[in-house]
């Protein structure tokens, strides 16, 4: 399938489709088996023209095996959901717990990740926090194996329906699908911008608002780590948009005759280009 919307904001890589499947793509790329990853790597392949894939037995982290759908995953992760709410907030240091884990990762991890263990990534002020963040996730458990991340141009919709469609993109055209979004749906709030990580946006918040009556639309790369994960990937000034099928479609028909036709989005498009 190729996107209107896409080819209206002249969108240097592809749109990724997210599909559930219980049967791995030929030659999709995938983590090793319990090896580490950001997902978020294996999305940023797809919108450069490979097919990607994670499994319940490989997924990257904890945090990301979560934020694409295969259930909660933060008891897993070392030290369990209490080392994690640790982790994300003011640091497992002077907690004893925390320092014996720590103690022994260091001979199976590198010294970054030990030093983050320890004084906390800081993204929430402390552990209750995380508590309650993590009580607010649409965490769920995806009725397939696989979460797989195809470019859109390679989905056959007569096979296969995608969840979600997710665009990186610059801060125009992150602007121009903001205003997509609220064309011709009802109200002004057809966008969300949740407090989450990076494949949480992409995954389940998309996934959540799929199954309702009146979705919305998922902005995306607030979080800090993913954005310094992908500055490889797509430069400095990436944003997401993480779009529910169903309304994907409808804003897929709306762009004829829409701004994306009009003086102001060309005069922006030119002054990218120039």
């Amino acid at each position: 399938m190729e996107s209107r919307i896409a080819t209206a904001i002249n969108l240097p890589h592809q749109p990724v489709a997210i599909l559930w499947s219980d049967e791995k793509p030929a030659q999709a790329q995938m983590f090793k088996d319990r090896s580490w990853g950001c997902t978020l790597w294996l999305t940023a392949a797809a919108a450069k023209g490979k097919v990607t894939a994670c499994s319940r037995s490989a997924f990257g982290c904890v945090g990301g095996g979560t934020g694409i759908g295969f259930g909660d995953q933060y008891p897993n992760f070392p030290g369990g959901t209490d080392g994690f709410c640790r982790f994300l907030s003011s640091g497992n240091a002077g907690h004893p717990e925390g320092e014996a884990v720590a103690n022994g990762l260091k001979a199976f991890t590198d010294e970054h990740f030990i030093e983050e263990y320890l004084q906390g990534e800081r993204y929430l002020k402390n552990p209750e926090a995380v508590r309650d963040f993590i009580e607010g996730l649409p965490i769920r458990n995806i009725p397939t194996e696989y979460v797989v991340y195809k470019p859109l141009s390679h989905v056959d919709l007569q096979q296969e329906t995608p969840v979600a469609v997710v665009f990186f993109c610059n801060p125009d055209q992150f602007s121009a699908l903001g205003v997509l979004a609220n064309y011709s749906f009802d109200g002004n709030d057809n966008v969300i911008f949740p407090f989450a990580a990076g494949c949480q946006a992409i995954g389940l918040y998309a996934y959540d608002e799929e199954e309702k009556e009146r979705p919305k639309a998922v902005a995306g790369l607030m979080d800090l780590s993913a954005r310094l994960y992908l500055r490889n990937h797509f430069g400095e000034n990436v944003m997401s948009m993480s779009i529910p099928w169903s309304m994907f479609q409808v804003m897929e028909e709306e762009v004829s005759g829409s701004f994306l036709q009009r003086t102001t989005w060309n005069k922006l498009l030119q002054g990218r280009s120039a």
